[in-house]
């Protein structure tokens, strides 16, 4: 769906943007991810064309993105970049009216797109009366009036407290099944993006450190075993080989074979120890993105 090679974006001497490869697959969610700074946002500018390209090839859904191209690819995307763009001293309804007319998209279209969001109840209100969250929802409402392929969303949870946001994940989670909708979306908040995309890229200072499936990028991590015994103390020297660490919740060793797993729990017992729980630790993806990027989400 999109497909973005030797990408840049310089800013006088400053290069912003320096990305290799890109690919976001025909119906999934791709979760694109990096620190504040990194060039997640002139990224998806540069693939809806409001940012130029310093050098590289940008193509959605196997054309090449420029001047010939560019109104007809558009009319096939949907996005919502840095919040949605609205009249706030007109109604819902009336907002999507603008849209259905610069669209030029059917009367049902609008109807579907306001049910889909679960606005029918507010479509005569303000948008300045309106929450943050339905904010939100008002503009994805707008990005998907066309029903377009692809849909790009810069930030869609940003703002929103926490029932917000769980409304906004199922929301888009039920784009790509129901409707064929293919999703970009970018976030800060790594757990939210964790529970709707099947697949991720990580930016750092311009330039693409990961691609692929999310479960391709956990399994690069290592897993932990936490043992909890009768006695933390001596469960430590007994697994002192073993380089274990003192936490809360038991002694945590680290990239363990199965093998090794067994030989520990028999060494625990073997030792005259109670052995209460063994439970293996996955780290999360906003772990593992500090880890990989050095750097907190926010």
């Amino acid at each position: 769906m999109i497909k973005i090679e030797k990408l840049i974006k310089k800013y006088g001497k400053q290069t912003v943007v320096n990305i290799d490869s890109l690919q976001v697959k025909e119906g999934e969610i791709y979760g694109f991810l990096g620190p504040n700074g990194a060039g997640k946002s002139t990224t998806m500018k540069m693939i809806l064309s409001l940012v130029t390209p310093t050098n590289g090839r940008i193509q959605i859904m196997g054309r090449e993105m420029n001047d010939n191209t560019r109104v007809d690819l558009l009319q096939q995307i949907g996005s919502l970049i840095e919040g949605p763009s609205y009249y706030s001293h007109l109604t819902g309804m009336d907002n999507m009216k603008i849209i259905q007319a610069l669209k030029d998209v059917p009367k049902k279209n609008i109807e579907k797109a306001i049910q889909i969001v679960g606005l029918e109840n507010h479509m005569n209100k303000k948008v300045k009366n309106y929450s943050l969250g339905m904010k939100q929802r008002l503009g994805v409402a707008m990005a998907i009036s066309s029903f377009p392929k692809l849909l790009i969303l810069d930030e869609p949870t940003n703002g929103l407290d926490p029932a917000g946001m769980e409304e906004m994940r199922e929301l888009i989670k039920t784009l790509p099944k129901e409707y064929g909708i293919t999703i970009m979306i970018s976030s800060h908040i790594l757990d939210e993006v964790e529970k709707m995309v099947t697949s991720i890229g990580i930016i750092n200072k311009g330039h693409m450190i990961f691609e692929g499936s999310l479960a391709e990028f956990k399994r690069n991590s290592h897993p932990s075993i936490c043992f909890k015994t009768s006695n933390p103390q001596k469960t430590f020297r007994l697994l002192q080989e073993k380089n274990p660490e003192f936490k809360e919740e038991g002694i945590l060793l680290t990239d363990l074979s199965d093998g090794e797993i067994a030989y520990c729990a028999k060494k625990i017992i073997d030792g005259g120890l109670d052995l209460y729980r063994m439970e293996e630790k996955t780290k999360s993806l906003e772990e593992l993105f500090i880890q990989l990027t050095g750097k907190k989400n926010l």
